[in-house]
């Protein structure tokens, strides 16, 4: 009988929201630190109106990774904004959205009576990078003040790790430039906290103020107060000027400069220190060793700090204090020298370049040497060396303390506190003794790591890609002997997909390094990729510099109707959004050489109006003949290539917006040879492989694909489109299921004592990783619990790697990072094994302290795309992380499979996943709660409960679900015992029997069992079954005849009535070599026919009989003479080897009879593979016929 709630978890139960981060005037709200930016406006509406004021809000920028998802956060919460009277006007690009943030401030001296309001405050929003182009805006606003009433932060995202950006960025360094004072939040509750000091700030001291946020901090969620009164913000008593530190006109330049230099900066510097902004968080009477730190570097200070067992009670024992700056420019005096007082050493602990080190060694420069502390930042001094500092030394690399470059961890952070200390002295010795004990985890770890690293699973990694039906797996393809470059957006990942795209430039630079490139070589045409957002953003100005330049470039702008680097947003900051008219319209307007406009759908050109004369319409079959033509061409042209994104298709399908296709591909896999030309014309994660007992061939993901239907133009018949049906739909959540495993007990959960319980759910991004982090934590938020949640975005949602942090604490208290640190994992739910196994992951790994939930299945990596023989890492996954754990610690199971089949989808995996996990009993939180956070999730609810209820069924009785598994549809993939040579045979002879005759298939068997007979010499059977599938291959080649037959299977029909339900129609994607046409290579070209085609089929297949006699009109091709070729090549070559096997040459002898699987595909596929194949098996047979001594010293 389970006990009940305790109160406050049922009144959670029953009144928390989503919206309550919104709605909620007091209390508590689980919310992150973009949602946190989004309330901060509100809340400062609402304190000015409790002093009488009506003043209103401003709020304008342009996204971009961490901030990436703010505007969609503030279009999502409007009629909560316009309630507070604020406005939300997205910028074209950031200095623009900054110019407009000025004109609010302007409003100080707008015509008396126009102001509607007492005042309106500012929040720019914007990418490191959009920081760096604002700085001209930022500098003439910081001159010109600010109102009394208003205020203005400048919001910045900076990527310290460059995880989603083309450069690591630091705005610290350009605010300070700018002037403008830096703050910078460490949590989500500093974000509400410190926003409202920055903007009392800015209103007193009248300058801008600048916020510094990373994903770390601002991509994290938590529980945090609400209060409008929270804050106490205290007026400081200062000297001001005559008429004051606000915005006026007129103003001189040199009276705004001298305004800012003598009065508001010390404004806000009093204001820093009248608020203490900046203060010691540990402090004792007798403090020898001082640290300061800010934001993340604050947090993983107190994270390394506690793994060092140096809590606060510790700290003051050894005299050990800790200082927490918010406003790390300008670095406030007096509190800063408080702190310093009676110290021997400080430890500046800050990511990236110096800001704080070098404004504290100034502040106590001309202290007495006797009282003035030893300061040390990115390095320390050499041995007995205490003067002159890094810049006496040429280089002081060797004397790295905390690297400048990357970030810092609390691991870094712990073992620079450690050498301090040692060096410092006197620490007790139970004190050093724990210090060691956890640099000795450290280092456990770390060789851990190593290991992984040197000897890790071959292939076990995720790298980003287009989404499946991208339309940048077509339009950033070039034509042969040409190259591009690649610029800001999805489509910059085209620089690691062999398409002969090189170097990029800032956001709107697209193209233009060609301009100082292009007179200094041969070569004499540059295609740029340039995105639609980008276009609008900037982009035109670098068509307009190329035209003006007169190079020989085409742009290809690549329209896809939606910003999908940063979630989708429209392209062009207005409710209609920008189009290809008005793209078409401008670059005319500009002077481009010529026009065209590429796309998937032609026909929707028909009915638009506008467009200039002369622009022709192609559909994207053509562009590689357009690119032909362009690359020809003198001066600047543009390709637009219009293409909605396959994301954003599936968004609007899904609302009912945009059309759904009544089509769907499938593969008949027998038909499919597997040579990977699917793949290499889509570039598309849906074509996945699929293992059969006659090889690798392929299939389709019905689940992750987009419908975009280029990988139909893979030169291959085996393609079928299924068109008006729809995908045979399962039982709802299993529901005709029955579970013979009994009742399911509530597992014992962790006790949460003083640390926090550490998850890791690890998985591919775009799948829902980040959502079951979110469930987890408001069902942790629900409990009242302490709750830190960190997500990833960015890059890694298409198709990479994705992790979210979960941190579980009895209180809020306990937590002071954002993400699980190094050897501290709890637990790591892997939704997928190659990321559960990857480096990101491994290095939070503790033996003895982690376990390891493990999703079995991994979808197949990017890396199948460019390599057909690619191996899934899975199992090693699954092996390696039950080798470094212990087989108690790590929990498998296949939920991807369970998922498809008793789910109906394979996107139920990962809350299936959180089941297993928590029934193992590895997830602190209630039964109740996290049910309650699926219920406010409000997606599909009822089916991701009963994926979590499956998961905790297949840990309580995983055989129970294994025998249910098994007889619904397909069997659940097991591994066989190995084949023996006659059950090889036999299938075979099976096949070839039904492919020609018994004949034909006796003449296989024959051959077989001479090379069976000849092996046996050896005792060995790998050469037999080598040339049983071989030789097979070959004497089964796919001609008219076997394609006809294969297709008209009835087995194949039952197959697909099996998958598909309702009135649907089959067709198939061919081109008959006696029929079909050519393109400009000579290839021939497929073509779509009805059903009508597999009547033919059938009459076609009963003709097999013609095969190979004088009435086979299609066995006169050059490609069926080859392939008839082939099979007496063949036989001669293995009759040679059977002449001189031996045991020495018998590997060779293998690899000879595995030439065959090489030869893979139809028709120039089929011929380019052979050709390969050719030199290969020539270079093998010469290898053969060398002397025996000559064969073993080449193996």
């Amino acid at each position: 009988m389970n006990a009940p709630l305790p109160e406050h978890i049922r009144q959670a139960l029953e009144t928390v929201t989503l919206d309550d981060k919104y709605t909620l005037d007091h209390g508590r709200a689980f919310m992150s630190g973009i949602q946190a930016l989004v309330k901060l406006p509100m809340l400062q509406r609402q304190r000015d109106a409790l002093q009488g004021k009506n003043t209103a809000g401003f709020i304008s920028g342009y996204r971009g990774s961490p901030l990436g998802g703010y505007d969609q956060a503030l279009q999502k919460a409007a009629p909560h904004l316009k309630a507070q009277n604020i406005v939300f006007q997205p910028g074209v690009n950031e200095e623009l959205a900054a110019t407009a943030l000025w004109g609010t401030q302007q409003l100080g001296f707008a015509p008396p009576g126009s102001n509607k309001f007492d005042g309106v405050f500012g929040i720019w929003y914007g990418k490191g990078p959009g920081v760096d182009r604002c700085s001209d805006v930022f500098k003439h606003a910081n001159m010109a003040g600010t109102t009394p009433w208003g205020g203005v932060i400048a919001v910045a995202g900076d990527d310290h790790v460059a995880k989603s950006s083309t450069a690591a960025h630091q705005s610290d360094h350009i605010f300070k430039a700018c002037g403008l004072p830096v703050f910078f939040p460490s949590t989500v509750q500093d974000i509400l906290d410190l926003g409202l000091h920055a903007i009392a700030m800015s209103r007193f001291s009248g300058v801008w103020a600048g916020m510094k946020t990373i994903q770390e901090i601002v991509e994290s969620s938590a529980t945090a107060m609400i209060d409008p009164e929270r804050v106490n913000i205290v007026i400081p008593e200062f000297d001001m000027p005559p008429g004051g530190l606000h915005i006026r006109w007129p103003d001189a330049a040199l009276e705004q400069e001298a305004r800012l230099f003598d009065y508001k900066w010390y404004a806000a510097l009093a204001y820093i220190r009248a608020n203490k902004l900046n203060h010691n968080v540990v402090a004792g009477p007798n403090d020898r060793f001082g640290i300061i730190a800010s934001g993340k570097a604050f947090n993983d200070t107190r994270q390394a700090m506690l793994d060092l067992g140096l809590d606060d009670d510790t700290c003051r024992r050894i005299g050990l204090r800790l200082h927490k700056v918010n406003v790390v420019w300008p670095l406030e005096a007096q509190t800063t020298r408080e702190f310093a007082t009676g110290l021997r050493e400080i430890l500046v602990v800050e990511e990236k370049r110096q800001v704080i080190e070098y404004q504290l060694k100034e502040e106590l420069y001309n202290w007495r040497p006797d009282v003035r502390p030893n300061v040390l930042g990115k390095f320390d001094e050499g041995d007995g060396d205490f003067t002159g500092g890094e810049w006496s030394i040429p280089n002081p690399s060797s004397h790295t303390l905390l690297r400048a470059n990357a970030d810092l961890t609390p691991s870094l952070i712990a073992r620079a506190i450690a050498r301090r200390l040692k060096r410092l002295g006197q620490v007790p010795d139970d004190v050093m003794a724990r210090i060691d004990a956890q640099l000795a985890i450290y280092t456990a770890q770390e060789q851990s790591m190593q290991t992984l690293l040197t000897q890790g699973v071959e292939g076990a990694e995720r790298q980003p890609w287009f989404c499946s039906g991208c339309p940048h797996n077509t339009s950033t393809k070039l034509p042969e002997g040409s190259r591009a470059m690649a610029g800001i957006g999805c489509h910059f990942m085209s620089i690691w997909m062999d398409r002969a795209t090189v170097g990029f430039t800032q956001m709107g630079g697209e193209g233009v390094p060609w301009v100082g490139q292009q007179p200094f070589v041969n070569e004499q045409h540059m295609f740029a990729n340039l995105g639609d957002g980008t276009y609008f953003h900037s982009g035109i100005l670098a068509i307009r510099q190329s035209i003006a330049s007169g190079v020989n470039i085409t742009y290809k702008i690549l329209y896809n109707d939606a910003v999908a680097m940063t979630g989708g947003q429209q392209v062009g900051e207005r409710p209609e959004g920008h189009s290809v008219v008005q793209i078409a319209q401008s670059m005319r307007a500009e002077g481009a050489g010529k026009i065209t406009i590429v796309t998937d759908e032609p026909e929707k050109y028909a009915s638009v109006s506008g467009l200039p004369s002369g622009i022709a319409i192609q559909h994207r079959d053509t562009l590689d003949a357009v690119q032909r033509e362009f690359r020809e061409i003198q001066g600047t042209t543009v390709i637009i290539y219009d293409q909605t994104c396959a994301t954003e298709k599936r968004r609007r399908r899904k609302r009912g917006t945009m059309v759904e296709p009544t089509e769907r591909v499938v593969i008949n896999e027998l038909v499919c040879e597997g040579c990977g030309d699917c793949s290499v014309q889509s570039n598309c994660l849906s074509v996945e492989p699929l293992e059969t007992e006659f090889g690798r061939k392929r299939t389709i993901n019905q689940s992750t694909c987009n419908k975009d239907f280029s990988c139909v133009k893979g030169f291959c018949p085996s393609f079928v489109t299924v068109d008006g049906g729809q995908l045979r739909k399962k039982d709802k959540g299993g529901a005709k299921a029955e579970w013979t495993g009994g009742a399911l007990p509530e597992p014992k959960q962790p006790v949460l004592k003083d640390e926090a319980w550490g998850i890791i759910v690890a998985g591919v991004g775009g799948t829902g990783v980040i959502t079951i982090g979110q469930l987890l934590g408001m069902a942790a938020h629900i409990e009242g619990k302490g709750i830190v949640t960190q997500d990833a975005a960015g890059l890694a949602q298409k198709g990479g790697a994705t992790w979210s942090h979960v941190l579980i604490g009895a209180h809020q208290d306990v937590i002071r990072t954002t993400r699980v640190s190094a050897a501290s994992a709890d637990l790591i739910i892997g939704c997928d094994p190659i990321v559960a196994a990857h480096k990101e992951s491994w290095q939070r790994l503790r033996a003895g302290r982690s376990h390891v939930a493990l999703n079995a299945s991994a979808t197949p990596t990017a890396a199948f795309v460019k390599n057909p023989d690619w191996q899934n890492p899975a199992q090693a996954c699954v092996d390696a992380l039950t080798a470094s754990l212990g087989a108690e610690a790590v929990g498998t199971f296949d939920a991807e499979t369970a998922a498809a089949k008793l789910m109906g989808d394979s996107i139920y995996t990962n809350p299936m996943m959180l089941g297993y996990a928590w029934q193992r009993g590895w997830v602190p939180l209630g039964l109740t709660a996290l049910t309650r956070a699926i219920e406010l999730n409000a997606v599909q609810v009822e089916k991701n409960k009963q994926a979590f209820e499956w998961g905790r069924r297949a840990a309580h009785d995983p055989k129970a679900l294994a025998a249910l598994l098994n007889p619904l549809g397909q069997q659940v993939i097991q591994f066989q015992k190995r084949e023996t040579v006659d059950s090889l045979v036999a299938r075979r002879v099976e096949f070839l029997t039904a492919y020609q005759n018994a004949a034909y298939a006796g003449a296989y068997e024959v051959f077989v069992r001479r090379v069976q007979d000849a092996e046996a010499k050896l005792g060995k059977t790998a050469l037999t079954e080598a040339v049983a599938r071989y030789l097979f291959k070959l004497m089964a080649y796919k001609d008219e005849y076997e394609v006809a037959r294969l297709h008209s299977d009835p087995a194949f029909h039952a197959k697909l009535a099996a998958q598909f339900e309702g009135d649907f129609k089959l067709h198939v994607h061919l081109a008959p070599p006696l029929t079909a046409r050519r393109n400009d290579k000579g290839e021939l070209v497929k073509q779509k026919y009805g059903p009508m085609m597999f009547t033919g089929f059938r009459l076609l297949a009963k003709l097999k009989g013609l095969r190979g006699t004088a009435l086979d009109v299609f066995g006169r091709s050059e490609e069926r003479r080859t392939e008839r070729a082939l099979i007496g090549e063949y036989r001669a070559s293995i009759e040679e080897l059977l002449g001189g096997l031996s045991a020495d040459k018998h590997a060779l002898a293998l690899d000879i009879a595995r030439i065959p699987d090489q030869i893979k595909g139809y028709g120039h596929v089929k011929d380019r593979n052979l050709a390969a194949a050719r030199q290969r098996w020539d270079g093998l047979m010469a290898q053969w016929r060398q002397p025996a001594g000559a064969v073993a010293r080449a193996a």
